[in-house]
């Protein structure tokens, strides 16, 4: 169902592909809060060694080791450009899954794909054809030596359908023995508050049980959300979600912004929900999780600016993304294709690279 943008405060962008309102009035904010180390599903061992997953020049073990102990690099590495948003409602075959994120990897360096949309069908198959897919992502993320932001898709249409996606993922994390090893981290939605897929504090206790479902996996989890999804739910919960996720995967679309004028003065913008973050994030690491800026407009959105400017703009700003608190800023491009997201992707719809990408990954 149709949903909307809105600007704030912080001026978060929404999901792409929805219609922009022009909204007034209160824009909320949270209260500051106390910068101690939360608690989390998983700690990182400071002793880690260099050669951990997934840097570069990381080189695969055959066979999932004994132990995660010393696996994850720490935290404070990854900042810069992590990865790609990849959508998976296409349910694309193995074969394709592997190529692609063997392309990431190697081509782009690529440490993660971050999961969008879905990959489950209806009738009696319906489960199974979505841990099917979900066997498929492990095996070729785990092929291709890159981590995975896993996701449960809420959609727009306030249905149930989740609960099955949550169950099979459960099932995969739990049963494939690569699993724990290649998933850095579980995604509760795209945008759940701004969308309100479920009240906040509701959505917050299903942090709180996977987590204690994930916790002899080692995986942590989170939700994936603009400053202005947190801000707009204040009085309604949204502080205890902040309590409990364990890292932050943040939204950062500022052509959405009504500020916004053009991508190579989205700094001030982006700069802008990113405080937010660090005052409101507890000191927990941040990932840009959905970020990008189109090559095509739509009605009611600003002018499109030349497709590089983005891009540049966040690669110009590397130094400034490793000394954030919490372990730095690691960023997405939100999406890999065209066929994905129509403007949003590095390539377009017959598989040409939009532009030379080839952005920093250390600094």
């Amino acid at each position: 169902m149709p949903t909307f943008p809105c600007a704030s405060a912080s001026d978060s962008p929404a999901e792409p592909g929805r219609p922009l309102i022009n909204l007034s009035g209160y824009w909320g904010r949270l209260p500051t809060l106390s910068c101690e180390e939360p608690s989390r599903t998983v700690s990182i061992d400071a002793t880690a060694p260099p050669n951990c997953f997934p840097a570069l020049g990381f080189h695969m073990p055959s066979t999932p080791p004994s132990s995660i102990n010393n696996w994850w690099c720490a935290y404070n590495t990854e900042y810069g450009f992590v990865g790609f948003s990849y959508e998976v409602t296409a349910c694309q075959s193995a074969s394709k899954l592997k190529t692609d994120f063997l392309k990431i990897r190697q081509t782009f360096k690529g440490r993660y794909i971050r999961m969008y949309g879905f990959c489950d069908r209806t009738g009696e198959r319906y489960y199974k054809i979505s841990a099917d897919r979900l066997n498929d992502i492990v095996e070729a993320a785990w092929n291709a030596g890159i981590g995975v932001h896993a996701l449960i898709w809420f959609g727009f249409d306030g249905t149930d359908e989740w609960k099955g996606r949550r169950d099979a993922l459960f099932g995969i994390l739990h049963s494939n023995p690569k699993a724990k090893f290649v998933t850095r981290v579980l995604q509760f939605g795209s945008e759940p508050l701004f969308d309100g897929v479920l009240d906040p504090t509701v959505l917050a206790a299903q942090v709180t049980a996977a987590k204690a479902n994930l916790s002899s996996l080692h995986i942590p989890v989170t939700i994936s959300e603009m400053a202005y999804g947190y801000q707009e739910r204040e009085a309604d919960g949204a502080q205890d979600i902040l309590n409990a996720i364990d890292l932050i995967d943040a939204h950062m679309l500022p052509f959405f912004s009504t500020r916004a004028s053009t991508a190579s003065e989205s700094w001030p913008i982006v700069l802008t929900d990113l405080d937010w973050f660090v005052n409101n994030g507890q000191g927990k690491k941040i990932y840009l999780s959905e970020n990008g800026w189109p090559s095509v407009t739509s009605e009611g959105v600003q002018p499109n600016s030349p497709l590089a400017d983005y891009y540049l703009v966040l690669d110009a700003h590397c130094s400034y993304f490793k000394t954030v608190p919490g372990g730095g800023v690691g960023w997405f491009w939100h999406i890999y294709t065209d066929d994905m997201e129509p403007g949003y992707g590095l390539y377009d719809t017959s598989g040409n690279l939009k532009f030379p990408f080839s952005p920093k990954t250390t600094c």
